[in-house]
């Protein structure tokens, strides 16, 4: 492959209630990814631990703790980009859904704490407030790599479209998403969100949910969305390691032949940069 070109690995992993077998298991996945010749693989949002507040501070560790240390190493033996899911990061009397990003030298590349907390209440399908339990980050993440530009962002993030907008301002060509989306919310919205982000701003977006668990939180269904709002690779619910080759050409060709993202007039309305 080309400069411009290189297989994507997402990890669609399920998480279980022992913290250990979900670290076993997203190694399994990261290896089995970088096998089938992923140089950049991504792992669910908080991998470690099922998606509620009674798991989250007891599964917490500080930045440089043993997880953070166990990925950098995956990342520096198997020699690719590492988009870490995200922890639950202990700071002080704060907790933060965060992102760690690897280079293929294990070097902490870039770090992103979630932005948007999902506080939602849809009667009788799902309540949540995730601001009981974490705090907000206050930073973009985008990020080189040996292979193109990046951003990330952390499950209801998607929502967000000025977000994107901004990560693509600053030169992403790829934004990849952690994410543990609710079923109801993922039947709903899931692909419809993930593809209208990729054609807003005429990019790859990939999607990595968490797998479906034995109560159905989980909507699965990861996915790549490509600059033309197309799907390029998904899959169903389950566990599953898929393979999507991206040709980051396409994101040019495509702002070529409609330069919605490259006509847009700061002039008229307030642009996120």
């Amino acid at each position: 492959m080309s400069n411009r070109q290189f297989r994507l690995g997402l990890c669609q992993l399920m998480s279980r209630t022992d913290k250990e077998e979900n670290m076993q298991r997203a190694e399994a996945m990261v290896r089995e990814a970088a096998a089938g010749g992923a140089s950049v693989v991504v792992l669910p949002e908080v991998f470690q631990c099922p998606f509620g507040h009674e798991y989250f501070e007891p599964y917490a560790e500080p930045r440089g703790g043993e997880s953070m240390r166990r990925m950098a190493q995956w990342a520096n033996e198997l020699g690719i980009v590492l988009v870490g899911g995200s922890l639950t990061e202990q700071d002080g009397d704060k907790l933060y859904n965060t992102c760690y990003v690897f280079d293929r030298d294990g070097s902490l590349l870039a770090d992103y704490r979630k932005i948007h907390m999902f506080d939602v209440d849809i009667p009788g399908k799902v309540s949540f407030r995730e601001s009981d339990s974490f705090a907000s980050g206050e930073d973009i993440c985008v990020f080189d790599t040996d292979v193109g530009r990046m951003g990330v962002a952390i499950c209801y993030d998607l929502r967000f479209p000025e977000l994107m907008r901004a990560m693509a301002r600053r030169g992403a060509e790829v934004i990849l998403l952690p994410a543990k989306f609710t079923t109801p919310t993922g039947e709903a919205h899931w692909d419809l969100l993930t593809r209208a982000r990729a054609l807003d701003n005429e990019l790859f977006f990939a999607a990595v949910c968490a797998a479906r668990d034995p109560k159905g939180q989980c909507y699965g269904h990861s996915l790549v969305a490509g600059p033309y709002g197309d799907i390029k690779a998904s899959c169903d619910e389950g566990e599953a390691v898929l393979l999507c080759d991206i040709d980051l050409s396409e994101v040019d060709r495509v702002r070529e032949q409609i330069p919605a993202f490259r006509t847009l007039r700061d002039d008229l309305y307030p642009v996120a940069d």
